[in-house]
């Protein structure tokens, strides 16, 4: 369960760059482990920042900071190669965080009293939405699947 073989990104690097530089595996398992580490970072400061500023007012809001927090807990599992609670949990996390960010950002209309899509053509709306869920918690649930699931 760790990162060094278990994501694609280090083999495509070592497949890509291996043959024709001075790269050994090794080095690119570094490389992929610093970006994990720096999308922890990423995903941690971004929630922290939205608590600072006063985001989490309504009980809907809390309730994602919480799945939030959970989530990146289960991804600092498996970047960092440890057992927090059991496979089993983590699967449930999984799924259940899926869902809620799923349901929550399609069904998000606005973030304290302020729209946040109006802006976006209703036709274009689920293409931007799940294209911003793909990019930017995508790497998130990648990872939580391999902890729960390896």
């Amino acid at each position: 369960m760790s990162y060094n073989d278990s994501c694609g990104l280090g083999k495509q690097l070592y497949t890509a760059f291996g043959s024709r530089s001075h790269y050994d595996r090794k080095q690119v398992d570094q490389v992929v482990h610093i970006l994990w580490v720096i999308y922890l970072g990423i995903l941690g400061t971004a929630a922290i920042g939205f608590l600072l500023k006063g985001g989490y007012k309504t009980n809907l809001f809390r309730l994602d900071f919480v799945i939030s927090v959970i989530t990146w807990i289960g991804l600092m599992g498996y970047v960092t190669d440890s057992n927090f609670f059991s496979p089993l949990l983590w699967k449930f996390v999984f799924f259940g965080g899926l869902l809620w960010d799923i349901i929550f950002s399609f069904k998000l209309k606005e973030i304290n009293g302020e729209a946040i899509y109006e802006e976006i053509p209703k036709s274009a709306r689920p293409l931007v939405i799940g294209g911003s869920l793909v990019v930017f918690l995508g790497p998130l649930y990648y990872g939580l699947f391999r902890y729960a699931f390896s």
